[in-house]
């Protein structure tokens, strides 16, 4: 009996077909650059992918779908500056490892907001109102209004509150900023025509922004529950008391016309609210716009009572733009325009 012996390319053919079968079957896959005797009959795929590179001494190269490609940049990673913002008002998140050696996690102080309700409704109404009176006025006084004249007007009512601050600050035991307060005051009415212009920033006086409700803080009432306020915006108890103590000592409420006087005061609210659009972009996007509000306001105000006394501490860590006295004002005791009785 005669034996036919294969030929070799009938082989390959046959090698072929049974490896197309195995892969049809879910079977285990061998690479065709890896002997058979290498890799054993039941492997993972893992298994099969190192016994391949090590047969062969070449590393695996995964098909272009074994997995996504990580398109992850070290600049998407980088924190925004709204993130680092958030950081400074509400601190880092804890985030602690596997070890029963560390303290427990840090716990931030919370705002004392117990009228929270009426707060939040009095909130809603004054984000109506600017939205629907201040905001539209404050948008059209940039577009008429030329810069150099708007810049006349903020130097005019930013130096009318010095008188104001002078006097807080001697109350509350500051004597050089008293004076600093009272000089840049006069410097800016005579060389300045008035306060529309500002050599006293020339002259190296530095702004300051002091009022009662700063004074009641330093003199110990520091713990006061947030309010805020209709049109006047975020107080707390202690700040309401001080713009009643305030309100006599603002040059303002010393004009007997009360149609002059509303008219200047009318222009400083719309005034303030172009400044504070430096800030609305901190708003946008707020998972909750109140609270946000409510936190940054509260820790600058710390900040304005004891942050220039511990600078070193870090408890009033603040973004530049809520330090810069100027570019957040608040609203003043004698800028709602109301006639004042004889």
């Amino acid at each position: 009996m005669t034996i036919r012996i294969p030929s070799l390319p009938s082989l390959a053919l046959a090698a072929l077909l049974a490896a197309g079968l195995s892969a049809c079957a879910g079977g285990p896959q061998v690479r065709a650059d890896v002997p058979a005797a290498d890799v054993p009959a039941q492997v993972s795929a893992g298994e099969a992918e190192t016994a391949a590179q090590d047969a062969t001494g070449r590393p695996y190269v995964a098909d272009a779908g074994d997995a996504e490609a990580d398109t992850t940049t070290p600049e998407a990673l980088e924190p925004t500056q709204a993130e680092l913002d958030y950081a400074l008002i509400y601190g880092e998140p804890y985030n602690p490892v596997a070890d029963p050696s560390l303290p427990p996690s840090a716990q931030m102080p919370t705002s004392y907001d117990p009228w929270e309700p009426f707060n939040r409704r009095m909130h809603r109404f004054n984000n109506a109102v600017d939205r629907n009176v201040a905001l539209p006025l404050a948008r059209g006084y940039l577009k008429v209004v030329p810069r150099p004249v708007r810049l006349g007007v903020s130097n005019f009512f930013s130096n009318l509150g010095q008188p104001v601050s002078a006097v807080n600050a001697l109350l509350q035991g500051k004597p050089g900023q008293a004076a600093q307060s009272l000089g840049r005051f006069l410097l800016n009415v005579t060389l300045g025509i008035g306060g529309i212009f500002d050599p006293a920033t020339d002259a190296n006086i530095p702004h300051r922004s002091e009022d009662f409700g700063q004074t009641l803080g330093v003199w110990g009432w520091e713990n006061s529950r947030y309010l805020e306020l209709p049109l006047f915006g975020p107080r707390t108890v202690r700040d309401a008391f001080g713009l009643v103590g305030d309100a006599p000592l603002s040059p303002t409420r010393q004009i007997d016309d009360d149609a002059a006087r509303i008219g200047l005061q009318g222009l400083q609210l719309v005034e303030i609210r172009t400044q504070l659009m430096a800030v609305d972009r901190m708003r946008q996007g707020a998972a909750d716009e109140y609270a946000l509000v409510r936190d940054a306001w509260l820790q600058r105000r710390n900040y304005q009572i004891h942050g220039d006394r511990t600078q070193a501490d870090d408890e009033y860590l603040l973004p530049d733009y809520l330090l810069d006295d100027e570019a957040n004002p608040t609203v003043p005791a004698d800028a709602i325009p109301v006639p004042i009785p004889d």
